[in-house]
C-alpha cells in the first residue's frame, strides 16, 4: 500500500462491535468516512450482518476480525490482520466488555478472569500490539469506561475493580505515548439496560439519580468517539462522562 492510500484513508478498530453500542460506534464511525474493522468473539450472525449492510454502502469498507481478547495468540492474531491490511490504524476502540455481578466470598477464578480479561487486560495488549501501525497514523485509542469505574457499583466489585483499572490506563497510556498516539477515555451511564434484566424499580432508581431524568441513546456514545477520535487532535489523557449527569448524584 502506498503513503498516498495510507493517508488517504482512515481506518477504525471497534471491538465488540456485532451488536449494542458497539454496532452504533462502528456505523458512526463507517458514516464518517472510516473503514472498519469490526471485532468479535462470539456473534458470529449479528457481525456478518453488520458487515455486509456497511459493504452494500461502500464497497470493502467493513472487514470482520473474530477473536477472544482473553487468549494472547488471538490477539496476536486480530494485530496481524489489521498489519496485512493496512500499515496504519487512526483509531481503536476497546469497547469490548462483560458486565455481570460477582460477591465477595462466592466469586470464581473464571469470574475474575472473564471480567479482567475483557475489561482490562484485553484492551492492554491489543494496545501493544497495535502500537506501530497507531503511531505510523498518529492515531487514537478510546476507551469505554463507565460511571461506576470512580464510585463502585453494590456486588459488581471485580467489573469496577477492572473498569478503575481501564481508566488508570487510559490516563497513563496518555502519557507514555504521546505525542505520536492520543489516548482518552468515555464513561457512560445509562445508554442500554443490561442484557441481564433489572427490574423495573431498579431502573426508576437509576433514572431518578440521572440530572437528565432519561435514559441516553447508542448515538450518544457513537457521537462522542467520533468528537474524540477524529474531531479534536488537541485532546488526550481525558475522560468523558456520557451520563446525563448521574455522575453528579451517585
Amino acid at each position: 500500500m502506498s503513503e498516498t492510500a495510507k493517508s488517504s484513508t482512515r481506518y477504525a478498530l471497534i471491538t465488540g462491535s456485532a451488536r449494542r453500542i458497539g454496532a452504533c460506534i462502528a456505523e458512526t464511525l463507517h458514516q464518517r468516512g472510516c473503514n472498519v474493522f469490526l471485532h468479535f468473539h462470539r456473534s458470529r450472525d449479528a457481525v456478518d450482518q453488520l458487515a455486509d449492510k456497511l459493504n452494500r454502502s461502500r464497497t470493502a469498507s467493513a472487514i470482520v476480525v473474530q477473536a477472544d481478547l482473553g487468549q494472547a495468540e488471538d490477539i496476536n492474531h486480530l494485530a496481524g490482520k489489521v498489519k496485512n491490511h493496512t500499515g496504519q490504524l487512526d483509531l481503536l476502540v476497546n469497547n469490548a466488555s462483560s458486565f455481570f455481578p460477582t460477591t465477595p466470598g462466592t466469586t470464581t477464578q473464571l469470574q475474575w478472569d472473564d471480567l479482567m480479561n475483557s475489561n482490562l487486560r484485553g484492551p492492554y495488549f491489543l494496545t501493544q500490539a497495535l502500537l506501530p501501525e497507531l503511531a505510523t497514523a498518529g492515531g487514537c485509542i478510546i476507551n469505554l469506561l463507565d460511571v461506576h469505574a470512580e464510585r463502585p457499583l453494590r456486588k459488581h466489585a471485580v467489573y469496577c475493580m477492572a473498569k478503575a483499572g481501564l481508566r488508570m490506563m487510559t490516563l497513563a497510556l496518555a502519557r507514555d505515548l504521546g505525542p505520536q498516539v492520543r489516548v482518552n477515555g468515555i464513561a457512560p451511564g445509562a445508554i442500554l439496560w443490561p442484557e441481564q434484566e433489572l427490574n423495573p424499580g431498579h431502573q426508576k432508581n437509576i433514572l431518578d439519580k440521572t440530572v437528565l431524568g432519561r435514559a441516553g441513546r447508542p448515538e450518544d456514545i457513537a457521537s462522542a468517539v467520533a468528537y474524540l477520535g477524529l474531531d479534536t487532535p488537541y485532546v488526550t489523557g481525558q475522560v468523558l462522562a456520557v451520563d446525563g449527569g448521574r455522575s453528579l448524584n451517585i
